[in-house]
């Protein structure tokens, strides 16, 4: 694996900005949902996708109770402690408390995260305390560099 600069992802993902939402999407100034973002971050920083991905409902992790998407990012990147993330790192959300984490961003800069949210387009946001008490999970993605 090729190392990779936290400021070159970054950069990938700011050029995500503006992008509409599309449920299952990932095409960059067409469409992304928040997985499609860093599908595309991934394909254009390491290109080709570690695996296939399959189609899921937006329900998708209520109705299955599993951490499917935490699962998925450990099986390509390392999982940090939530306290310790660095821009370019991979930060998942959980909505509510006792479900699974299901929304997926890439940390900008200190206090800052690019997402794309339902209804609106990839945009930066502001790591507020409402978004900190719903952070589960971070990781690194491979072969990253400062």
């Amino acid at each position: 694996m090729t190392s990779v600069t936290r400021a070159a992802l970054v950069s990938a993902a700011l050029g995500w900005l503006g992008t509409p939402y599309r449920h299952q999407a990932s095409l960059k100034g067409i469409g992304a949902d928040c997985l499609g973002l860093v599908r595309g971050v991934w394909r254009e920083v390491y290109g080709e996708e570690p695996e296939a991905m399959p189609a899921y409902t937006p329900d998708w992790a209520e109705a299955r109770g599993a951490e499917t998407l935490c699962d998925a990012a450990a099986r390509h990147m390392t999982p940090l402690d939530p306290g310790s993330a660095l821009p370019g790192d991979l930060l998942l959300f959980r909505w509510r408390e006792g479900l699974p984490a299901k929304h997926a961003a890439i940390l900008a800069e200190p206090g800052r995260f690019i997402h794309a949210h339902d209804g609106a387009a990839v945009a930066m946001a502001s790591l507020t305390p409402w978004w900190a008490r719903r952070l589960a999970f971070v990781f690194s993605f491979p072969g990253v560099t400062h």
